[in-house]
């Protein structure tokens, strides 16, 4: 039996909104983009531009106000609106998706979760890189106990940008939730906890280094996982010279892999999934090593094929669980244990302690 597609409403057009949801919405079956909510005449420009038969509101309040006629609302505005839009649209009778971080706290995201169970209706949480190329080869090869037994596992999200961009990613105001813990932060410990489990004790360092900066632009998070992994994750706009994406190191070998999934930068640049063949995917040259003894860079183990990245599944599964076919991809209680590690992280930066959860 043919569905008739969702009516999506976007709130946010800025990088979240025009580069990660809209395209991937459009490109999902089962799905359409009726509205974009932004206030600039330039982004409902930009929007009425790429996708002619979208609606346009100023705010969301707009939105609001005609709620039946939608069936999800895609929150990707900035950080500090997910909470208050959430919890609007969820006491409006709508499913919500939110772009990470959910919320600033782990308590604010247990108390939306609370209220969408309440109120039956699906709250999903936007970790796309759970679909990153590197993370899904590296659960097969887990699956596969390629690795053996896990000891550590480094994961590095790296940039080298030596002045400040400005907005409010990086300021320093406490209420916008920016910096690069709360940023890149959120995706690898969301991608920690999903591979090695929950955390048992979090340790961090977190410095402002470049002139102008108002918060953390280089930052090393360490989790002990009940498990008895241990991962180390650095995010940073600091770094001169780019390290792994990931090593992994285990009882029978490791996986070393550099260089970022190729999906946001085809993304940023126009390519859509629906009209690309070989979308996620990237070259040879690329791929990781998997072996032990030796570094890869040398020649060491052999070459890993990358598995192609998969960002569109997080909307084909989010569009099966609202149609009672599948299970919400990302829950809010998963983002929250991943902010129960950002503010241990944070406190112990702060106080230079390891924190116990």
């Amino acid at each position: 039996m043919t569905r008739t597609p969702l009516r999506v409403g976007l709130v946010g057009y800025g990088l979240a909104g025009s580069v990660f949801h809209a395209p991937l919405i459009t490109a999902t079956e089962g799905l359409t983009l009726d509205t974009v909510v932004t206030s600039n005449p330039e982004r409902q420009q930009q929007a009425r531009a790429e996708f002619p038969d979208v609606r346009i509101a100023t705010t969301p309040d707009e939105l609001f106000d005609r709620a039946a006629e939608l069936d999800l609302i895609v929150i990707a505005s900035p950080n500090k609106t997910h909470v208050p839009l959430a919890a609007t649209a969820l006491k409006a009778g709508l499913p919500v998706v939110v772009d990470k971080p959910v919320a600033g706290t782990a308590a604010e995201a247990r108390e939306l979760a609370a209220l969408a169970e309440d109120r039956g209706l699906l709250l999903s949480v936007y970790q796309n890189r759970r679909w990153d190329n590197d993370f899904l080869t590296l659960r097969k090869l887990l699956a596969e106990g390629e690795l053996g037994d896990v000891w550590r596992f480094e994961s590095r999200f790296e940039r080298w940008r030596p002045q400040p961009k400005g907005g409010w990613r990086e300021s320093g105001d406490p209420t916008e939730i920016g910096g690069l813990l709360y940023d890149l932060g959120s995706h690898v410990v969301d991608q920690a906890l999903v591979l090695f489990g929950p955390a048992a004790q979090v340790y961090a360092e977190s410095d402002i280094r470049r002139p102008g900066a108002e918060t953390d632009d280089d930052t090393f998070i360490a989790v002990t996982h009940t498990s008895g992994v241990r991962s180390h994750l650095y995010v940073s706009a600091t770094t001169a010279q780019l390290g792994p994406r990931f090593r992994v190191l285990g009882s029978k070998a490791g996986y070393v892999k550099y260089g970022l999934d190729p999906q946001e930068a085809a993304l940023r640049d126009g390519e859509r999934p629906q009209t690309t063949a070989d979308w996620g995917t990237e070259p040879e040259s690329l791929w990781g090593r998997v072996g032990s003894g030796e570094s890869p860079l040398t020649g060491g183990g052999r070459v890993e094929p990358t598995l192609p990245g998969d960002y569109p599944a997080y909307y084909a599964a989010v569009t099966r669980a609202l149609n009672d076919d599948g299970p919400n991809p990302v829950t809010a209680l998963d983002a929250a244990a991943a902010l129960d590690v950002l503010e241990a992280a944070r406190r112990s930066a702060r106080d230079g302690v390891a924190v116990a959860l």
